[in-house]
């Protein structure tokens, strides 16, 4: 696998920075996990193929464990509030004078830098903070954030692991690790840069839901079929508006894709596709190249038959949860979703510590003191 022999140690934390661990642990890199003792991880659904270890940090023992493990990594991915690291003795001045080969990660909402350094935040408040939260919505309708994808996770753990695989690749050639700053904020700003360099163009209009892409163009949209379901539409150039129109039953002179009166049109558009069932609207445009597909549940993508070609969701044999394939696919060292289960907090607590060179006793003697916890379905030394 692409990544084979990186060795990754990731902080626990929400759902970018265990994103950003899984995408590298997918493509084969060894992740280690540091959990917190007796925190739990309900919450974690992006541990595949990860070892679990669960530390208490508020010891001393504890954070001596971390430094031993980050002193024979590649990587560090830390979650924490700007300056917690620093507090806790784990810095990055210190883990890389102890290791200059270390790629130290960072990823916040707002930076290492600046006065938001310090908030909380979650991604609508990254992707408020970073202009393109005004962009989203109908006009006249406030504002909405398309869950937490943007920054959460194209803008902070996607963008994190882009960042961590240039400074591995740097590496081949210094010698040295560096420091990977990811703010979310930063993050959805450059995954939004067409946006940015674009909007001198006619396709947006001056507000939030008037351009093409955005709301306003009713060749770029959904509308309800008759059973309740819905078709996307996205017949932006010419030659798939012809095709859109014609497998609407519409003639050419009834729907001028660029008219002064879109609502008028739309409105045309929702009567013709409220005629006819999902179904019978996909047999009219499945052989067209009119940009005009269904818009599928979870469920239906899964088997949905040109995901089923490519093998785009698979169904893991343990727990019966479909789940995206690895992507970009890669023609030899391609990723892989892991069988396993996600690792209880600590389950492999032994395991990691005896790799690091701990001696039974001095296994027990950190679980008796707490420093360090052993999940109990996990075998006991």
């Amino acid at each position: 696998m692409a990544l084979k022999g990186v060795r990754v140690v990731e902080l626990a934390g929400l759902a970018p920075a265990p994103f950003c661990g899984m995408v590298l642990s997918d493509f084969g890199a060894n992740v280690v996990r540091v959990d917190r003792a007796r925190a739990g991880n309900a919450l974690d659904r992006l541990a595949r193929g990860k070892q679990s270890i669960a530390v208490d940090l508020k010891q001393k023992e504890g954070i001596n464990v971390v430094r031993k493990l980050c002193c024979s990594a590649d990587v560090l991915i830390e979650p924490f509030r700007k300056g917690v690291m620093e507090r806790l003795g784990l810095g990055p001045d210190q883990l890389m004078s102890e290791n200059p080969r270390l790629i130290y990660a960072r990823m916040t909402g707002y930076g290492q830098k600046g006065d938001l350094s310090n908030r909380a935040g979650h991604d609508i408040n990254y992707l408020a903070i970073s202009g393109m939260l005004s962009r989203l919505g109908r006009q006249g309708e406030k504002p909405y954030a398309p869950i937490n994808l943007l920054a959460d996770f194209a803008g902070g753990g996607l963008m994190c692991a882009m960042g961590i695989l240039m400074a591995l690749m740097e590496r081949h050639q210094s010698g040295k690790g560096q420091i990977v700053d990811a703010s979310m904020v930063e993050g959805a700003a450059y995954v939004s840069s067409f946006v940015w360099q674009s909007v001198d163009l006619p396709m947006w209009g001056a507000g939030r839901g008037e351009g093409w892409l955005d709301g306003a163009a009713p060749w770029y949209d959904t509308y309800e079929t008759s059973d309740g379901k819905f078709m996307a539409v996205g017949a932006i150039e010419p030659q798939f508006y012809t095709q859109l129109i014609k497998g609407l039953g519409l003639e050419p002179h009834e729907a001028w894709q660029f008219n002064n009166d879109w609502p008028q049109l739309r409105e045309k558009f929702a009567k013709k596709f409220a005629s006819k069932t999902q179904a019978e609207w996909c047999a009219i445009f499945d052989e067209v190249d009119a940009c005009v597909t269904p818009v599928l549940s979870m469920e239906e993508a899964a088997s949905y038959p040109h995901n089923k070609q490519l093998g785009t969701f698979r169904k893991k044999a343990q727990t019966g949860l479909t789940v995206p394939r690895p992507a970009p696919a890669l023609s030899r060292t391609p990723g892989a979703t892991q069988e396993l289960n996600n690792p209880e907090a600590g389950q492999h607590t032994y395991e990691i510590l005896s790799a690091l060179g701990y001696k039974s006793d001095e296994m027990k003697r950190l679980v008796e003191a707490g420093a360090v916890e052993q999940a109990e379905t996990a075998s006991k030394l």
